[in-house]
């Protein structure tokens, strides 16, 4: 399978509700429940690409574009977007929809690298 097959094959879409139990006092998601939600959805995109054990080691510029207020449907989508040696980037984007209408802005973009390790916890090849 070629490196980029793998990449369309670890592609990570996951849906959430947002609660009030999630949210602050503006009544919109938490930033630390968004980045949260972030890096689950890049360590499953990173895990099912490598197909090994892989950690989070950074996560670069994070940006929210808009406020996700309670009430609406969050997507999360993860894509490998660069493929190292022993580290890899995914990107996540978080979409929201309305629950009662077909309204759908991109909210959140960041990235995310993740190095693959064995089980000394040491950098391993990923290809």
């Amino acid at each position: 399978m070629t490196t980029e097959e793998r990449i369309q094959l670890s592609e990570t879409r996951i849906f959430k509700a947002v609660f009030p139990n999630t949210t602050n006092h503006y009544d919109t998601l938490f930033g630390g429940t968004a980045m949260q939600l972030m890096d689950e959805v890049a360590f499953i995109t990173a895990t099912r690409f490598a197909r090994k054990r892989v950690v989070t080691v950074s996560s670069d510029k994070i940006d929210f574009k808009k406020p996700i207020p309670a009430g609406t449907i969050v997507e999360l989508i993860g894509r490998v977007s660069h493929v190292g040696t022993t580290s890899m980037k995914v990107n996540v984007e978080i979409y929201t929809e309305q629950m009662y209408s077909y309204e759908r802005e991109k909210a959140i973009v960041g990235d995310f690298t993740f190095v693959a390790i064995d089980e000394f916890k040491k950098p391993i090849q990923i290809l």
